[in-house]
């Protein structure tokens, strides 16, 4: 296949409309904008949800619900999720960090963790995190370990 052998799927594309070109082409005279008004004029053409005048829809029905602000949304911190059940591959007394985690694929490099409750913990582990649930925190005590926050 080459550049010059590119052609669009057949049926995809269509043949220009050719207006203003005389009455016998169906879109003589006015090229099929009509008589007079905004869409008959050079650069004339209503906006998206422009109702003729009329309050528009979107102005006429109320608000309702909680619509958070972008900026808000940007400073939200943001954390990997690792649940308990994902740690029963390691062995008992060892220290589970951000970086081990990364390593084994269970969170990805260089974000925040934080640790959910869903799963079962069987081994004694000492896990170190930006974040615990506590239902995490109950299942790793109730294990022997110890939930350990990183700060910053």
């Amino acid at each position: 296949m080459k550049l010059n052998e590119l052609k669009p799927a057949p049926g995809s594309t269509r043949r220009k409309r050719r207006v203003g070109r005389g009455i016998g082409s169906g879109n003589g005279k006015t090229a099929g904008r009509g008589h007079k008004g905004r869409g008959s004029r050079s650069g004339g053409n209503t906006p998206p949800g422009y109702e003729g005048g009329q309050m528009p829809l979107i102005r006429r029905v109320p608000k309702r619900g909680f619509r958070r602000l972008q900026a808000n949304e940007a400073a939200r911190e943001r954390f990997a999720e690792v649940n308990i059940g994902r740690l029963g591959g390691f062995a008992a007394g060892e220290t589970i960090d951000p970086a081990v985690l990364a390593d084994r694929g269970l969170a990805p490099a260089g974000k925040k963790i934080k640790v959910l409750g869903a799963g079962e913990l069987k081994a004694r582990l000492v896990v170190k995190a930006h974040a615990f649930s506590a239902g995490a925190r109950e299942k790793i005590a109730a294990a022997g370990g110890s939930a350990e926050l990183i700060e910053g």
